[in-house]
C-alpha cells in the first residue's frame, strides 16, 4: 500500500533523528511477532477486568520504544484509553519536588484514544462519557424530549460514580466527576475547566482547589497513582476497554545519585507490580522499558531492590536459552538479517515514493549494504536497528541528492561515515559504548 507522504515524511525524518515515529508504524514493522503477540494477550486480560504489568528490556537502539509505539497504536485501536510518559531527571514515579506529580502530569497530558491519538483526551473522553449515557437513554426508549430522560440519565451517570466511591480517593473523584457533569448540564464551561485542571493534577496547593472547586483533596505526589487506577475503572463506565500506561526510559530512575530515592521509586514500581499480579487493579495495564543493566545490576538497577529481584528474575530454564514472553520480563533479541533486509527494503520503498523517484536499488544493493554494516568489527554485539536505519536513510538522502553517487561507489568508498554518535558521561556511566537513543 503506498504511504500517505504526510506520514512518509514523518517516517523517514524520525528514524533519521533518531526517534520513534508515533505514527505509520504499520508501514515498517518487521519482527517482533512473538513479543507483540505476547502483550496483546495482556490487552485480552484487562479487557477483561484484570491488570497486568511488564517490563520491556533491550539495549539501546533494539527496538524497545518501537515496540511500546507499536502497542500503543494496537492498544488505541481496539478500545483502550493510552497514556504514555518518558522518564527524566524531572518526572520520576516519585520524589521529594514533585517528580512523581510531574509524571502524572505527563501521562495525562498524552492521554490518547483512537479518534484523538495524538494526547489531549481527557476532555474529550468527559464528554463522551456523558454523551454515551444520554445515547443509551435514548436508545433504551426514553425520548431527549420525555420529561424523564434528564432524571435518567442522572441516576445513570452517578451509577458509574458510586461504583468508584470504594475505591481509595474515590470519594473524591467521584465528586468531581459530579460536578464536571452538572457543569456540562448548565453550559458551565468555568467549572469545566477546573475540574479538568483537577484531574490534570495542576492543583498546587489544596486552598486554590478549595477557593474554584470548593474541595480540598488534590492529587500530589504520594498518591497519584492510586488516581491512575480510579482513572482506569472510570474509563470502563465511559465506554472503553480499560487504560493502558507506558513508561520509557527507565534508566533515568536507574541514574539517580541518591540510594534512598531510588529505592523509593523502586518501591512505587514494586506497589504497582503487586497490584497488578495480586488483583487490586482493575483494567489497568502497564508496560516500563529500560536496558538490562537498569534492571538487573544488583548495585543500582531494579534488582538491587530485593522484593523486585526476587520477582523478576529469570527460572532456571531461561537462564539456559528457552524463551518465556509470559514472564513479566520481556528481553528483545536482535532482529535477524533477514527482517533487517525486509526493513531497509520498506524504507527504500518509502523513500522513493516520498521523493517522487523510481527505486533504482535492486535486492543485491540492499544485500551489499547490510553486508557492511554487519561486517563491522564488533557489529554482532554492537550494532542495533537504529544505527542501520540512519546509516541506510543517509545512503538514500545523498543518492536522491546527487544522482552520479552510486551504491556501489558510496558503500565502498572508505570515505563512508557511519551513524555512531558518542556516548556523553552519564550515558558513559550507565551503557558504556552505546549511544542513548531509543527505537
Amino acid at each position: 500500500m503506498p504511504v500517505p507522504k504526510r506520514i512518509a515524511t514523518v517516517l523517514i525524518n524520525s528514524l533519521k533523528g533518531g526517534v520513534v515515529p508515533r505514527v505509520g508504524l504499520p508501514y515498517i514493522t518487521v519482527g517482533r511477532e512473538a513479543e507483540i503477540g505476547a502483550l496483546l494477550r495482556d490487552l485480552e486480560i484487562v479487557a477483561d477486568g484484570g491488570a497486568s504489568f511488564r517490563f520491556v528490556v533491550g539495549r539501546y537502539g533494539s527496538g524497545k520504544s518501537f515496540l511500546l509505539q507499536t502497542i500503543r497504536n494496537h492498544a488505541m485501536g481496539k478500545g483502550f484509553v493510552v497514556a504514555d510518559a518518558d522518564l527524566s531527571p524531572e518526572r520520576r514515579l516519585q520524589g521529594s519536588k514533585g517528580q512523581g506529580l510531574a509524571t502524572y502530569r505527563e501521562l495525562v497530558r498524552n492521554l490518547s484514544t483512537r479518534t484523538r491519538p495524538e494526547g489531549g483526551a481527557l476532555t474529550l473522553v468527559l464528554d463522551r462519557w456523558i454523551s454515551g449515557v444520554q445515547a443509551q437513554v435514548a436508545a433504551d426508549g426514553t425520548s431527549p424530549d420525555d420529561p424523564t430522560f434528564a432524571a435518567e440519565v442522572e441516576r445513570r451517570i452517578y451509577a458509574v460514580i458510586a461504583d468508584l466511591r470504594e475505591m481509595v480517593h474515590g470519594f473524591d473523584f467521584a465528586r468531581l466527576l459530579a460536578q464536571y457533569y452538572r457543569a456540562h448540564v448548565e453550559g458551565d464551561d468555568e467549572t469545566k475547566a477546573y475540574v479538568t485542571k483537577w484531574f490534570r493534577g495542576e492543583y498546587r496547593t489544596k486552598t486554590e482547589a478549595r477557593q474554584e472547586l470548593g474541595v480540598t483533596t488534590i492529587i500530589g505526589d504520594g498518591d497519584w497513582y492510586d488516581y491512575v487506577k480510579l482513572l482506569a475503572r472510570f474509563l470502563v463506565g465511559a465506554g472503553y476497554a480499560g487504560l493502558v500506561v507506558l513508561v520509557d526510559e527507565l534508566v533515568n530512575l536507574y541514574k539517580i545519585p541518591n540510594a534512598i530515592s531510588r529505592q523509593y521509586n523502586y518501591e512505587t514500581i514494586l506497589t504497582m507490580y503487586n497490584d497488578a499480579l495480586q488483583g487490586r487493579a482493575e483494567h489497568l495495564g502497564v508496560i516500563m522499558s529500560g536496558t538490562p543493566q537498569t534492571v538487573e545490576d544488583r548495585r543500582r538497577g531494579l534488582y538491587s531492590y530485593e522484593a523486585l529481584r526476587s520477582r523478576l528474575t529469570q527460572g532456571r530454564f531461561g537462564r539456559e536459552g528457552m524463551v518465556d514472553l509470559l514472564a513479566p520480563v520481556i528481553r528483545l533479541q536482535p532482529l535477524t538479517h533477514e527482517e533487517l533486509f525486509v526493513l531497509i527494503e520498506k524504507l527504500a520503498d518509502i523513500h522513493a515514493d516520498l521523493f517522487g523517484y523510481a527505486r533504482s536499488l535492486t535486492d543485491d544493493d540492499l544485500a551489499e549494504f547490510l553486508q557492511l554494516e554487519l561486517g563491522r568489527v564488533g557489529a554482532e554485539s554492537h550494532i542495533t536497528p537504529r544505527e542501520v536505519i540512519r546509516d541506510f536513510i543517509e545512503m538514500l538522502d545523498i543518492m536522491w541528492q546527487d544522482p552520479r553517487v552510486t551504491v556501489a561507489g558510496l558503500i565502498g568508498s572508505s570515505d563512508f561515515q557511519h551513524a555512531t554518535p558518542e556516548p556523553d558521561d552519564d550515558e558513559r556511566d550507565v551503557a558504556p559504548g552505546y549511544a542513548e537513543f531509543t527505537i
